[in-house]
């Protein structure tokens, strides 16, 4: 059996370590907000009222591109992105300089208008765009011209599934606002940019 002043020492070290990484930690965690659903929140994401095509249009006469982020309630995968990716100014930064963000609770019931004109609920439209992790992001092209006719999944110009780490969710944002897209992959942009 350990001695009291062993027990003592491991309890101090323990507690040295907490707080070399409990602080950042917790401070994130106090700042980061619950939206009605019980989703992490951004204030800066998109106030919509759910219409893709009336979203795109703003994003496009804002100067910026439509990204859809899905998310479930208790996704530690979901918490972890708002920590860390958007926790960090200069991605945030990046992303509300050149994107807007609209949250989408993938078993949610809200109505959601596609570009297609079909209104669904959240869960429904998740089944149809084939969402099926989260957080996945969907970006979409500038304009909406011809995306009604075009089959969901190929309505989009990029698509990201699963926690990336912060280098490369910089990245992602990165590929679609220089529509790197319409030369290489995600992945050999990548290795290109050695993230």
């Amino acid at each position: 059996m350990p001695s009291r002043r062993a027990l003592l020492s491991a309890a101090v070290k323990l507690s040295a370590v907490s707080l070399l990484v409990s602080p950042v930690t917790s401070a994130l965690a106090e700042e980061l907000t619950l939206d009605e659903n019980g989703l992490p929140h951004q204030d800066w994401f998109l106030q919509s009222l759910l219409e893709l095509p009336d979203d795109l249009a703003l994003a496009q006469s804002n100067g910026k591109r439509l990204a859809v982020m899905w998310e479930l309630r208790g996704c530690p995968y979901c918490r972890e992105t708002h920590l860390k990716n958007l926790g960090d100014p200069a991605i945030a930064d990046y992303i509300k300089t050149h994107f807007e963000v609209l949250q989408l609770n993938v078993t949610g019931d809200r109505t959601v208008v596609d570009f297609d004109g079909e209104e669904l609920s959240e869960k429904a439209l998740a089944e149809k765009y084939g969402v099926r992790f989260t957080p996945t992001f969907q970006f979409f092209p500038e304009r909406a011209d011809g995306l009604p006719a075009k089959k969901p999944r190929e309505r989009e110009v990029a698509r990201a599934q699963g926690y990336l780490e912060p280098k490369h969710f910089l990245a992602l944002f990165q590929f679609v606002s220089d529509k790197a897209y319409e030369k290489q992959s995600l992945r050999d942009f990548l290795r290109a940019k050695g993230a």
